[in-house]
């Protein structure tokens, strides 16, 4: 059972995975993936071509990879209905910025993906299709489907690619995540009080039992915040402290947003299995840093309505 200081401080989102079926979730707008038209000039004895389309205004590039203004909103849209059916409500604002990152994201993962050989071809893409088709009653069920959810013919197909790339993508950066790190087994006396801190640092000074003073703190865990790894727990200045004290050795006072913090660590192992929770909290933050680590080198125009 855990306290609620120690819930605040542990990672509990879970990873949030991207599209590996459209249909399944209504979720993603089109990448606009078409080359421009070429242009022929004419000549006396040629017959004129004729005038190539106007490109659509695009919402949002990356790396020059867009995403339809029209689309764009159509996303925006769709995000709005299902927040709607979950009884939330989210500002047409909150939605545009969620959808943003949420495409943005996707699109450097199959960005990624492409950079590592990996590209849903027109087969694996038709073969995709046609299973979706199927798992919804045929082409006709899956079409009316797709218009009834905002999406064109080429939106969709665009959409399932670039989901089935972006998801590839992130699967390879999860399986990257060790399963077995160094950990260390951590026990923390949590004040709320910043004299009360003190007074007790000043005790364990004084040669009192630190089990004894985080019982009074907290009679049901003692504080016992068990195995943590690395990129585990919320605040830095906790896992500093945790990872640089040798067992048995306490800190100072540290003061966190969620009181005031003294550790003491139990136990140290180099390479200890991770906890299901943990190891979801890891490749969280491989999964996020990465897509951070792209987005300091990508090139992403947004063009807000």
């Amino acid at each position: 059972m855990f306290s609620a200081g120690l819930l605040r401080l542990f990672h509990h989102r879970l990873i949030k995975i991207f599209l590996t079926s459209i249909f399944a979730l209504g979720l993603s707008a089109c990448a606009s993936f078409l080359p421009p038209e070429p242009t022929v000039t004419p000549t006396a004895t040629s017959t004129p071509q004729p005038p190539t389309a106007t490109p659509e205004p695009m919402a949002l590039t990356v790396n020059g990879e867009g995403i339809t203004v029209v689309e764009f909103n159509a996303e925006v849209q769709r995000y709005l209905t299902s927040q709607e059916g979950l009884g939330k409500t989210v500002s047409p604002e909150e939605a545009s910025e969620t959808v943003k990152e949420d495409l943005t994201a996707q699109l450097l993962l199959a960005q990624g993906a492409r950079m590592e050989g990996f590209t849903l071809d027109e087969a694996g893409l038709q073969a995709r299709m046609e299973s979706l088709a199927a798992q919804v009653g045929g082409a006709e069920s899956l079409s009316r489907w797709q218009s009834e959810h905002g999406y064109s013919e080429l939106a969709f197909r665009s959409a399932l690619k670039r989901a089935a790339e972006s998801a590839w993508m992130r699967d390879k950066i999860l399986a990257g995540v060790p399963s077995t790190v160094e950990q260390v087994h951590v026990q923390q006396i949590l004040l709320y009080n910043q004299d009360t801190a003190q007074r007790f640092l000043t005790q364990l000074n004084g040669g009192a039992d630190f089990d004894e003073l985080a019982l009074q703190a907290d009679p049901i865990t003692r504080g016992d915040l068990g195995w943590v790894p690395r990129g585990y727990l919320l605040e830095p200045k906790i896992e500093e402290a945790a990872f640089n004290l040798t067992i048995g050795e306490y800190s100072d006072v540290i003061a966190t947003d969620v009181g005031f913090h003294i550790l003491r660590i139990l136990a140290r192992d180099p390479e200890r299995p991770l906890s299901p929770d943990a190891y979801l909290s890891l490749q969280e933050l491989a999964l996020q840093t990465w897509i951070n680590a792209q987005r300091q080198q990508a090139e992403i125009v947004f063009i807000a309505e």
